[in-house]
């Protein structure tokens, strides 16, 4: 179950792409099936074991185009272990809304990837993810869950403040809101209630069929109750230098007339100095948390 649109957010064979946070590898799999170089990086060593077995399978089984790769690492989302400018794609999904320094972990996405790179940031929505926490305390307050629940408006806030540019959000998941407020009403570890059983069969019939009856609506359901929130976004090219043409460059200045050899020349240096350069987490489990 995919939460970012890869029709909204192409993808090239041979692009570099980085699945921050990864947890199970939903998005990483799919990058790897359309030919990318993927790198799946998650703090959950257990899950990167996991992620590294699909990987070998896909590989064996031949679903990933020739010049495709993929690698499964553990790794620290506020220092990520790349050179700037690593990636031409950057993919944080479901993550965001764990981790107390967002903006730490902006940087670090900003600093891997390209000039003209392209991102996709995907959190809880606001209005679902309110509901939510009303109904269950045992839902957030818990080591490793949710810490905050965003506004659009903010989470574009923080990416510009981060040097990137939007370019397009939707909602996903329409279906998912009224399963996990199910959970929390009868309490988020009891999978034996009615209710939560029978929806979390529908949505399991819905992932592996496709019927058209649910993608229609769900497709109708996103912009009212979609349980998650998507942000495209690109990291700008840097301005060029200007070059000066020498047609257009100042005349020299003449050279200055001699002094009285009674007196003492002076001569003045400069330098100038350039200024300094430089340039945890876990996906949805089945059900878009």
């Amino acid at each position: 179950m995919l939460t970012v649109d890869f029709s909204r957010f192409p993808l090239a064979p041979g692009d570099r792409v980085l699945d921050l946070g990864c947890g199970a590898g939903r998005h990483a799999f799919e990058c790897y099936r359309r030919g990318a170089q993927v790198v799946a990086l998650d703090q959950n060593g257990d899950e990167i074991r996991e992620v590294a077995k699909w990987f070998a399978a896909m590989k064996e089984a031949g679903e990933a185009p020739a010049g495709a790769s993929a690698t499964a690492m553990e790794g620290d989302a506020l220092a990520l272990p790349f050179p700037d400018d690593s990636f031409d794609v950057v993919i944080i999904s479901e993550v965001m809304e764990h981790i107390p320094d967002d903006k730490g972990v902006l940087a670090e996405m900003v600093r891997v990837l390209r000039p003209g790179g392209r991102i996709a940031v995907t959190v809880p929505r606001y209005g679902p993810e309110k509901i939510c926490w009303a109904l269950s305390d045992a839902y957030h307050e818990v080591e490793g869950g949710h810490i905050r629940i965003y506004r659009g408006d903010e989470l574009l806030g923080k990416m510009r403040e981060a040097g990137l540019e939007p370019y397009g959000t939707h909602h996903a998941h329409g279906l998912h809101s009224p399963y996990w407020w199910l959970k929390c009403a009868f309490g988020v570890d009891n999978d034996k209630a009615l209710p939560v059983q029978a929806y979390h069969k529908l949505l399991v019939w819905d992932i592996m069929k496709k019927p058209l009856a649910t993608r229609l609506a769900e497709r109708a359901l996103n912009p009212v109750i979609g349980k998650s929130f998507v942000v495209y976004a690109t990291k700008p090219h840097l301005p060029e230098a200007p070059v000066a043409d020498e047609a257009s460059a100042p005349a020299e200045a003449p050279e200055p007339a001699a002094r009285p050899a009674t007196r003492t020349r002076k001569t003045a240096t400069s330098t100038t100095k350039a200024p300094a350069t430089k340039a945890s987490a876990k996906s949805s489990a089945g059900a878009a948390k």
